[in-house]
């Protein structure tokens, strides 16, 4: 099969939500290649406590460039502990001038449970203007559903359960398998 004929993996669904005081992260389990489900338990939300600070992280994307850029921002906490901002800015600086870790093909989603940023391969470190964000396949129904959720009485984690049970009912690459990490500001 030659590379431009390969399906390529798809999936994923992450979405933050960032509403009184706490920020909930949820990610879907799907794994696709082409038109098959290769696996629906895989876990894309992640807690990390470098130097002792606790930070979620969601990922989409190629699985191994995301574990590459999971561990990058690993390391960029470990030296500036506490400093959510610097870490992301310098990692992004990294990815994008970097030419191997340009080539790298993923996304992320990070909060301390004071900020929330979406941080991208062409160099962004994006703060979401309505206290959520999505990405993934699925990220933009995600996404909608979320925000109109948002001035409901609902906690950050019902927003972000009930925007991925929508997503996973329109994108056919998620799933209703979710991982959920909340963590406090």
């Amino acid at each position: 099969m030659a590379q431009s004929d390969f399906p390529g993996w798809h999936g994923t669904t992450i979405v933050a939500v960032k509403k009184d005081g706490e920020v909930v992260i949820a990610g879907d389990g799907q794994v696709s290649l082409g038109q098959t489900v290769i696996k629906g338990t895989a876990r894309k939300v992640r807690r990390i406590s470098p130097g002792g600070h606790d930070v979620l992280v969601g990922f989409a994307g190629s699985t191994a460039d995301a574990f590459t850029l999971l561990e990058r921002l690993e390391a960029k906490l470990e030296t500036t502990p506490g400093q959510l901002v610097r870490a992301c800015v310098e990692l992004a600086k990294d990815w994008r001038t970097d030419k191997y870790l340009q080539k790298l093909e993923a996304m992320l989603l990070v909060s301390d449970g004071r900020e929330l940023f979406v941080i991208t391969g062409a160099g962004d470190v994006l703060e979401p203007e309505h206290n959520v964000a999505a990405i993934g396949s699925g990220g933009n129904f995600a996404l909608a559903a979320a925000r109109a959720q948002m001035d409901t009485n609902k906690s950050a984690e019902e927003v972000a359960r009930t925007a991925m049970a929508i997503a996973s009912d329109i994108c056919v690459y998620t799933n209703g398998n979710l991982t959920v990490e909340t963590i406090k500001g």
